[in-house]
């Protein structure tokens, strides 16, 4: 981390609050000195290494006469402790939460003007709240491509990977479908309502996420509207849904929009709405859900299993028209996923749980489970090398890579 903006003291601090540690600070000087090595902003940059490189750190540099640029100034401590230390005089003992809800203050302020403040206190609030961070805990091997002797055959089923103007997720479902044994077809609304396709010819089909229309406050209801409000569509998409040997699969844009197609999904008449987040704003981070034990054919043998996901909406609330419809949901084992915190309990808390949605639901299956929909992206974290952190032992696929093989796995 560079040092420029702000000095060391602040790029220590930065890694901190990233790390939620604390730090044994050392400052080799006295009085302005010390100060002025604390705040200089002159080329110079901090590495976290482990002890056990030092000899080969020291090393690198001295081949490269840089042994005088080198100094070791702080160590981590797991207590969240902050403390500097000059030869004579504690210049600083703090708290990592402290100095960071500090540092986050006037943000915390602007948000709080802006969004909705509830969201903005718990938001702030989780700054200084112990925290476990991301974990992941899986009930099915990774590495396992169960898909394997169905791709062996050479046959690949057709996946329709449905995308209207504004939609830019199609490339990563494909991808995903793709590598799971599919011949996945690039098809826009305009092919299906123009006849240039025809869902008759898939067994698969993939609403991706995005913003239809461009970005505006209900886009994936617009996108339903134009299926709902032509003859030809309607009837196409309403054959397709009650074949029984198509699934389907809603993701985000595609996932509200496929909720407000319900009246033509048979078994998802409880289904909501996907409305506006509580925070009053676009949500995009990376956060834990855990896998429900539902009907749906793309996750099965995934029940009980946490893991991270990348969500990225405006509109993810879970909107039901009546208490009745979500208890009648819940009693058919039709939610599939919901939003946990980072001791992995289900949660309303903000920022764990993006928009609000109540009992964490985020994911959703129709009777049969051939239909399934969520807010949350798999596509975009099938691969391991995609997630900002991931175990270690995910060396090649994510857990999620599990959903798409399912599919082609119920396919047989």
């Amino acid at each position: 981390h560079d040092r420029s903006d702000g000095g060391v003291l602040v790029t220590l601090l930065e890694m901190a609050f990233a790390g939620r540690c604390g730090l044994d600070i050392e400052i080799p000087v006295e009085g302005p000195a010390a100060i002025a090595r604390l705040f200089s902003e002159e080329i110079g940059v901090v590495l976290q290494i482990k002890e056990a490189d030092i000899a080969t750190v020291e090393r690198i540099l001295a081949e490269h006469q840089l042994a005088d640029t080198l100094h070791w100034i702080a160590k981590p401590r797991s207590d969240e402790r902050i403390v500097v230390n000059t030869p004579t005089f504690e210049l600083i003992d703090s708290r990592r939460g402290a100095l960071q809800q500090l540092w986050a203050r006037t943000s915390f302020e602007i948000q709080a003007l802006r969004d909705n403040r509830d969201c903005a206190q718990q938001e702030f609030d989780q700054i200084a709240a112990p925290d476990r961070g991301l974990s992941a805990a899986v009930t099915f091997d990774v590495d396992e491509d169960i898909a394997a002797p169905f791709i062996a055959t050479g046959i690949r089923p057709r996946m329709a990977i449905l995308r209207e103007q504004g939609v830019n997720g199609h490339m990563e479902m494909a991808a995903a479908f793709d590598r799971a044994g599919f011949d996945a077809v690039d098809v826009h609304m305009s092919d299906l309502m123009h006849r240039r396709q025809s869902l008759e010819a898939f067994h698969g089909l993939a609403a991706c996420g995005g913003f239809s229309y461009g970005d505006v406050l209900g886009a994936g209801e617009g996108w339903a509207k134009s299926i709902l409000f032509n003859t030809q569509l309607r009837d196409q998409f309403a054959t397709f849904f009650a074949r029984e040997n198509t699934f389907a699969l809603g993701v985000c844009n595609g996932c509200q929009m496929m909720a407000a197609l319900h009246t033509l999904i048979p078994g998802s008449e409880h289904w909501p709405r996907f409305a506006r987040n509580d925070s009053e704003q676009y949500e995009s981070r990376l956060v834990m859900v855990q896998v429900e034990s539902s009907p749906s054919i793309l996750l099965r043998d995934m029940q009980g299993s946490t893991l991270p996901i990348v969500v990225a909406h405006g509109e993810g609330r879970a909107q039901f028209s009546s208490d009745q419809d979500r208890i009648a949901l819940e009693a058919a084992h039709q939610v599939a996923m919901r939003y946990v915190d980072d001791q992995l309990a289900v949660t309303q808390r903000f920022p764990a749980n993006p928009n609000g949605s109540p009992g964490g639901i985020t994911g959703l299956c129709n009777r049969d489970g051939r239909i399934t929909i969520m807010m949350p992206h798999p596509e975009r974290v099938y691969r391991a090398s995609q997630l900002s952190w991931s175990p270690q032992e995910w060396r090649e696929d994510s857990g999620w890579m599990r959903l798409f093989r399912n599919a082609r796995t119920w396919l047989g």
